[in-house]
């Protein structure tokens, strides 16, 4: 199954809004259609899935796409980033008005439904929120639901502490989970009391770690001490905004062949801070839809649809234990500071597993309110030897992130044309 990049065209033959696809995407195609022109196929496969289905009008493709990559392996379903079908822009279409064809809209959630029965995945297909005419798969949760050990570095900020770890308590809507603190040498007499307070109560453990801060010896120490089957890497700057977040996140990182998952996570005035992690972007990696407003769909849905992509922020990554351990955890020798979350997610891709990004799992990221930014001459040139070891350790996969075209710019923040295409 080969499919390519497209474009639409008007009537006086104008070509506007291109849309420049990530490469196979199985988690995003759940929720659009993107293969849709032009897709070709081997002819023994068609015949072998029976071809077209009535029942299905409006959507037939999208119910032939998904019965066929139910026959394939990922490595047979190729992307031509190019532009190689002019969608007509005629009165009355899909092309110049969306939500003209109703009917297709219902025909595809069947056909995605259909698709989930016949692979044995337990899950409900639904409207996005953000955008009735795109899709989302629900996943049910495990039976009984697995326990999450939630991993949180921190040292004073007992404030902000304070509020990341009420909401864990009281406004997320999930029972088994246990809280470590890392705590990273705290002097001020209220953070420390935070902490025994909580030690003495049972109500967390407490990890003491006095050396110089190392984010990733960090996460390591405190994923040492876990006894759950999910680790939950979070930020103490992170603040819970809906009680179902945590539901959502262990439903994906449950699923077979997921490795790290990630939550949408927003500045508290209003714009998004983490929708994904594109590599190469701005040099090693940056945040995807990054300062999108709430409300604005991102590039052809990117900011409001569940997706795959290479990388999620460590400042809320879900993930199995075993797959942690796997890997080797984060690397406290040559990134102690920045890239440490890219770099796993990286390790994971690299041994088979599919990262996953959802918008339905929604935070606010008071971004580096504990720590700040990187802004002594040491930090700045530790971040420049981290991002150096990144270049020499992954070298082309830094250039070729798979989700994200090569006809769209590396530049920050992305999702501009690139000038010249890196095709």
């Amino acid at each position: 199954l080969l499919y390519s990049d497209e474009d639409k065209i008007d009537e006086d033959g104008v070509r506007s809004t291109p849309y420049f696809k990530t490469d196979w995407n199985p988690e995003l195609f759940l929720a659009q259609n993107f293969i849709n022109h032009l897709g070709a196929y081997r002819t023994e496969l068609l015949r072998g899935v029976g071809g077209f289905r009535e029942g299905y009008e409006g959507s037939q493709d999208y119910d032939l796409a998904l019965r066929c990559i139910e026959q394939l392996e990922p490595a047979q379903i190729r992307h031509i980033p190019r532009v190689l079908y002019h969608w007509r822009m005629a009165h009355g279409s899909v092309a110049a008005r969306v939500g003209a064809k109703p009917y297709a809209t219902i025909a595809a959630r069947r056909a995605i439904a259909d698709h989930l029965k016949r692979t044995n995945v337990r899950a409900t297909v639904q409207p996005c929120p953000e955008n009735a005419e795109a899709h989302r798969v629900a996943y049910d949760l495990p039976d009984p639901p697995p326990l999450v050990s939630v991993v949180i570095p921190t040292r004073n900020a007992v404030e902000m502490l304070q509020r990341c770890v009420d909401g864990l308590q009281h406004k997320t809507n999930y029972a088994r989970l246990e809280i470590i603190l890392v705590d990273n040498g705290s002097t001020e007499p209220g953070a420390v009391e935070f902490l025994r307070r909580l030690a003495a109560n049972n109500e967390a453990r407490v990890v003491d770690d006095h050396e110089p801060f190392n984010f990733s010896r960090l996460i390591n120490r405190g994923a040492s001490a876990a006894t759950g089957e999910f680790l939950l890497l979070l930020n103490n700057d992170i603040e819970v905004e809906e009680s179902g977040w945590l539901r959502e996140m262990v439903s994906h990182a449950a699923q077979p062949r997921v490795g790290a998952v990630g939550a949408r996570l927003w500045y508290p005035y209003g714009t998004i801070q983490h929708g994904g992690v594109v590599v190469g972007l701005g040099g090693v990696a940056g945040h995807a839809s990054y300062r999108t407003p709430r409300g604005d769909p991102g590039y052809f849905g990117r900011a409001i649809l569940q997706q795959n992509c290479t990388a999620v922020t460590g400042a809320c990554l879900l993930v199995r234990k075993a797959l942690f351990d796997e890997v080797g955890g984060f690397d406290a020798e040559n990134l102690g500071i920045s890239f440490n979350d890219v770099d796993f997610c990286l390790k994971l891709r690299a041994r088979g597993h599919l990262n996953v990004w959802t918008p339905y799992a929604n935070l606010v990221h008071h971004e580096s309110a504990s720590r700040g930014h990187n802004t002594t001459p040491e930090e700045q040139a530790q971040f420049v030897r981290e991002a150096e070891f990144m270049q020499r350790k992954w070298r082309d996969a830094l250039l070729r992130d798979p989700y994200y075209n090569p006809n769209l710019t590396l530049n920050w923040p992305g999702f501009d044309l690139a000038f010249p295409p890196r095709v």
